[in-house]
């Protein structure tokens, strides 16, 4: 059975005890996936290790209850799970001599020192694979650059996604770092999510457009609900929305109410009649759902300043994509999606609805995005292969 970790929070209590010694009847190679899209990241790759090292067994940590959540339901009891502990050295060190990981691989910013320090005492190759780095990021790390150029140097090997986040862990210190491209390209849109999306669509009624505020951040909501009350709504749409963490659900769940709209939650899973105007989203691992229910979608943590999230998944499935002006953690993706006409920047929320109610009134503007979109991913699969070459190195 899958191990877990305990914790409050999703993140396990460094003094709690480790499950029982594992039978090493076969080697273990390790992936570190913080939470959701990270873990996401991981479904060819990891498919790919299976076939290539059928005799290993993978284990996947996280450190966020959601992370956990969407390893369960992407590969159930097919790997081991745990809870990575906190970086402390006596913690990491017996994670691990626990485990005993012939290959460890960290996902995108996972930079921890006690854990990476851990791994070289251990002769374990730890390599940081799909690496990303925004300015802001390299700024921190930057004040205490002895520690992190220590770090990146003790690591066996890094790929970037983008030549931009090789220049930055390379100014910190990193050696020898590669580009492999970004591993959420190579993403295939889960047919149970593709089919549960075509029946959301009809639950939400096939005669309107739909609108998805996807991934809202703390703050959004009410920007987005005030400009959205300001317009008198949408003309012939329906907006949903998918607060990016569940504690926020009944928050917002006020708000609509405070806002006297007439709203109905995803998981009453019933029709949504005609006089709802929003859709509270409380449901968790569906967002392919959402994407592929959708005529439109705002990629939430955009309009204010938290980095914004992944747009990827949203053109896996051919969605055209509205962003806000804040999207320094997914800066080069967006760029160019922007750039190839997948994706729209708006300036603030009033402008975010005008540009959505624009768009979905004109069909042709939205097909030619919505084939934007597609095109998009496909020109950029190919990190799964690159990734690979790079394990290949300390594994076969």
């Amino acid at each position: 059975p899958p191990l877990q970790g305990g914790g409050r929070g999703g993140v396990v209590n460094p003094t709690a005890s480790m499950p029982h010694p594992l039978p090493q009847y076969h080697p273990v190679i390790w992936l570190h996936a913080v939470s959701v899209g990270e873990t996401r990241a991981t479904v060819n790759l990891i498919a790919r290790l299976r076939a290539a090292y059928p005799d290993h067994q993978i284990l996947l940590t996280h450190t966020t209850p959601t992370g956990r959540a969407a390893s369960e339901q992407l590969y159930g009891d097919g790997v081991w799970r745990v809870y990575l502990p906190y970086d402390y050295p006596f913690a990491v060190q017996r994670f691990m001599r626990h485990f005993k990981p012939c290959l460890g691989i960290l996902m995108e910013t996972e930079i921890w020192f006690n854990l990476i320090h851990a791994a070289q005492c251990e002769s374990v190759p730890l390599l940081l694979l799909n690496a990303r780095l925004s300015e802001k990021s390299a700024k921190g790390y930057a004040r205490i650059a002895p520690l992190t150029r220590c770090a990146l140097q003790q690591l066996a090997a890094i790929a970037a996604q983008t030549a931009d986040d090789a220049a930055r862990l390379s100014l910190l210190g990193a050696r020898q770092v590669s580009v492999m491209g970004n591993l959420k390209f190579d993403i295939i849109p889960p047919q149970p999510m593709l089919e549960l999306g075509a029946s959301l669509r009809q639950q939400f009624g096939a005669t309107r457009k739909i609108f998805l505020a996807a991934s809202t951040r703390e703050g959004e909501e009410a920007l987005l609900l005030d400009a959205f009350k300001a317009q008198g709504g949408m003309t012939g749409a329906l907006l949903v929305i998918v607060p990016r963490h569940p504690q926020r659900f009944d928050e917002v769940a006020e708000m609509l109410v405070k806002q006297h709209l007439c709203y109905q939650r995803r998981s009453e899973n019933r029709e949504v009649s005609s006089e709802i105007s929003v859709v509270l989203g409380d449901s968790m691992g569906e967002m392919f759902a959402y994407y592929a229910a959708c005529d439109l979608a705002y990629i939430g943590g955009s309009l204010l300043p938290f980095g914004g999230q992944n747009l990827i998944e949203a053109c896996a499935v051919g969605t055209p994509v509205l962003v806000g002006e804040h999207t320094y953690n997914f800066a080069d993706a967006t760029q160019l999606a922007v750039k190839a006409g997948a994706a729209v920047r708006v300036s603030d929320a009033k402008a975010l609805l005008q540009t959505a109610q624009k768009l979905l009134n004109d069909a042709p503007s939205l097909a030619a995005m919505r084939e934007q979109s597609l095109r998009f991913v496909a020109a950029h699969r190919g990190a799964t292969d690159k990734a690979m070459a790079v394990i290949r190195c300390y594994q076969d």
